[in-house]
């Protein structure tokens, strides 16, 4: 899950997983698998950045193991 600030400076919290598009202009246009889109302040680098954060966060015990696997 990400948090993004929507143009009337509310927070939403967005299921990164289910982002389809990033369109930039002025603001940025984030697009889901679902049809309905959200317009928030972040820019497009901000928002993947914020993906992968959380994705890294949600993998972190794959890496944590790795380190005690001896094969």
């Amino acid at each position: 899950m990400v948090t993004l600030t929507k143009i009337d400076n509310s927070l939403i919290t967005i299921n990164a997983d289910e982002i389809e598009t990033i369109e930039t202009a002025h603001d940025s246009r984030i697009c889901l698998k679902s049809g309905k889109f959200f317009i928030v302040k972040e820019s497009y680098h901000e928002i993947v950045q914020l993906v992968v954060d959380y994705k890294r966060q949600c993998f972190k015990h794959l890496l944590d193991l790795k380190q005690f696997d001896n094969s």
